[in-house]
C-alpha cells in the first residue's frame, strides 16, 4: 500500500505488542527484538520505513558485546538505566546514561564494543538502528544530553537529519523525538502529508492515537495528521516521524 493510497483509506494503527517481540537470551543478556535481529527472522517483521532496529537489552554487570564491526547504518543507543561503556576504532571512549543518547554512523566500517559500566548493577537500553540515505559515509560519533524538561512539556527532538535544536545528525529522512507523560492532557506531535509514523514506549504506559500501549509494545502509523499522546502513567515514549 503506498502512502497516497493509506492517506485516502484514512489512518491506520497497527500495534505490536510487547510479547510478540523476538528475544534472546544468553544468560548476561536479555534481549527482546521489534523487528528481525540476529537469529530472530520474522518476514513480517523486518523493521519500518528507515528504522530497521529497536532491540530492547538488558546486560547484567561486568558483561558485554566485545569488539564486532559494523557498516551502512545509523545506530542509536538510549540507555534507560545504569551505564553503557563504548569504545569504537575511531579512537572514541565514553559512557552512555541516563539523560543522553549516542550515535555511532558505521558508514564505511567501523568496530566497537560495548560495555556494562557497572561490575554489579545491570544496564538497560535500547539500540537503534536506522538505514542511512547512502552507502559509503565516513564513520562518525556523537553523544548528546537529552533535554527532559522539553520532553515533559511536549516532545524534545533527539536526532534529525539536520541537526537543528541540538539534536544528533543522522544521514536519513526521520526526526526521532522523546515525549515523557504523566498524566495531564494530550498532547500532538504533528506530520506532514505522506509521513509515517512508528511510536515505542520504553517505560510506563500510554495511548497513541487512541490505542492503549504499555512498556515494550510498539505502533506504526499511517496516513495520520498527528500522533496523539494521553492518559500517560510515567510513560517515557520514543516518536519516530519517517519519510
Amino acid at each position: 500500500m503506498t502512502a497516497t493510497q493509506a492517506v485516502r483509506l484514512g489512518p491506520s494503527v497497527r500495534v505490536r505488542k510487547a510479547g510478540e517481540r523476538g528475544r534472546t537470551d544468553w544468560g548476561w543478556l536479555d534481549s527482546r527484538h521489534t523487528f528481525s535481529f540476529g537469529e530472530y527472522h520474522d518476514p513480517a517483521h523486518m523493521g519500518f520505513r528507515s528504522l530497521r532496529v529497536i532491540n530492547d537489552d538488558r546486560v547484567k554487570g561486568g558483561q558485554g558485546f566485545g569488539t564486532h564491526g559494523h557498516a551502512d547504518m545509523e545506530i542509536l543507543s538510549y540507555v534507560l538505566e545504569g551505564a553503557l561503556a563504548h569504545k569504537d576504532s575511531m579512537g572514541t571512549g565514553s559512557v552512555i546514561r541516563p539523560g543522553e543518547i549516542q550515535m555511532m554512523r558505521a558508514g564505511t566500517g567501523v568496530t566497537h564494543s560495548e560495555y556494562n559500566a557497572s561490575r554489579t548493577e545491570p544496564v538497560h537500553f535500547l539500540q537503534i538502528w536506522i538505514v542511512p540515505d547512502r552507502r559509503g559515509l565516513a564513520p562518525a560519533y556523537g553523544q548528546h544530553p537529552v533535554d527532559r524538561e522539553a520532553a515533559r512539556r511536549g516532545f524534545a527532538l533527539l536526532a534529525s537529519r539536520d541537526g537543528r535544536e541540538g539534536s544528533l545528525q543522522v544521514h536519513q529522512d526521520v526526526d526521532l523525538w522523546l515525549a515523557l507523560v504523566d498524566k495531564g492532557g494530550p498532547r500532538e506531535l504533528r506530520l506532514r502529508e505522506s509521513r509515517h509514523a512508528w511510536v515505542h514506549v520504553a517505560r510506563g504506559a500510554v495511548s497513541v492515537n487512541a490505542s492503549e500501549l504499555a512498556e515494550g509494545d510498539g505502533a506504526a502509523i499511517s496516513g495520520a495528521q498527528a500522533v496523539t499522546l494521553s492518559e500517560g502513567d510515567a510513560a517515557e515514549v520514543l516518536v519516530f516521524d519517517l519519510g
